[in-house]
Order: C-alpha cells, then structure tokens, then sequence
C-alpha cells in the first residue's frame, strides 16, 4: 500500500515538474492562437466591408454613367467617345483619354486597362441598321501598331458583318457590337467581353429579328 502512495506521489511531482516546464510554452502558443483567430476575423471582416464598398462604388458608377441605347443612338460621335471613355474609367482603366478627331491615326480613345496592358479604342456609332466592314477593323489594327498597344478594341453602336466578326476574332480585336455595348453598358466590365468576343450575334433567327427591329 506504500509502494502505491509512494508511487503515486512520484508520478504527480514528476507531472507537477513537467507542467511547470511546459506551461509558459503552452500559454504562448494559446495566446499567439488567440492573436491569430483575432487577426484573422480582422482581415476577413475587412475584407467584407472593403468587398461590399467596392460593389456599392460600382452599381452608383453604372446608375450614374447608364444611358439606354436609344439615348445612345441620337449622340453625336464626340459624346459616343466620351461615353465609351467613361465606362473604362468606370471599370478601372487608367490614363484614359479621348484623342478622336483629325489626325487620330485611327484611335478615337486609348488608355491602360487594370492589368497595366495598353489599350486602343476606335468608336464608331452608326445607325443599327448599318454594317461594320472588314476594312474598318484593318484601320483599328493599324493604329495598335501606331500606338504600340496590347489591345486593340472596336466599339460600336451596330453590328459586324461574318467576315469582320470572324477578322476581329482572328486578329485578338476585341469586337463590341450593339449587343455586348448594351451589357457594357448596364455594368458588364470591358474584361469580361473578351469572353465572348465573337459571340452573340446569334444565329439566322437572331439576325432576322434585329432586322425586323431596325431594318423597317
């Protein structure tokens, strides 16, 4: 019976040594757990906030800059510029500027896009009954090489025909037709058209009604 007190007594000193060695280690590491789960909550919570102050900043630039494609449509060319201007500000473009006119060199707005890539731009708001040609976007790829651009961008108020659609594709030119200006338009940011680019323009259903709409 001694054996065993005396035994016991041993192992409880020998845990009582141990925890005494141990504790300031023990006690750290939970403190620097605790500062960690507060660190953490901390930047997720930032986060959050920052991540839903950046959507509140972009849904009052879109009600702001918004314009229907009728309001569009009856621009003149220098206001067109100008709104395609705004709208890659809006998406985050930066040293954006609006150089149409004479002696454009085929670039009516240039610019770096969020990535840091340069950007050329040619706008060209036509009535939607009209056709963008082919010859059009050869113009637009000679003013990426004038500019030394990574993007060359054509946006406008109508539709391209196959071959210039299928040019644009072959050529890395962005192609914004009447209906991915309309997503553009209503918060769709620039970036994002490059996954459809060469898209959209539907088949000979969707051609037979943009027809009935603005070919009367």
């Amino acid at each position: 019976m001694k054996a065993v007190v005396i035994g016991g007594g041993l192992v409880l000193a020998l845990l009582a040594v141990f925890w005494s060695a141990v504790w300031p280690y023990v006690t750290g590491a939970l403190i620097v757990g605790c500062v960690g789960a507060a660190g953490w909550w901390l930047w997720r919570t930032d986060r959050l906030v920052r991540g839903r102050d950046r959507l509140w900043r972009h849904q009052e630039a879109v009600q702001a800059g918004h314009r229907t494609l009728a309001e569009v449509d009856a621009m003149t060319g220098t206001e067109f510029e100008e709104l395609v201007a705004t709208l890659c500000r809006r998406d985050g473009c930066t040293d954006v500027r609006r150089v149409g006119g004479a002696n454009d060199n085929g670039a009516d707005v240039v610019g770096r896009l969020p990535d840091g890539r340069s950007m050329v731009i040619q706008c060209k708001r036509y009535a939607p009954t009209s056709t963008i040609a082919s010859r059009e976007l050869r113009d637009l790829l000679g003013a990426r090489v004038h500019f030394g651009a990574d993007l060359a961008v054509f946006v406008t108020t109508t539709r391209f025909s196959r071959p210039s659609e299928s040019f644009a594709v072959r050529h890395d030119i962005l192609a914004v037709h009447r209906d991915h200006l309309g997503l553009w338009n209503n918060g769709a940011s620039l970036l994002s058209l490059t996954e459809v680019n060469g898209q959209g323009q539907g088949d000979s259903r969707h051609r037979a009604r943009w027809k009935r709409a603005y070919e009367r």
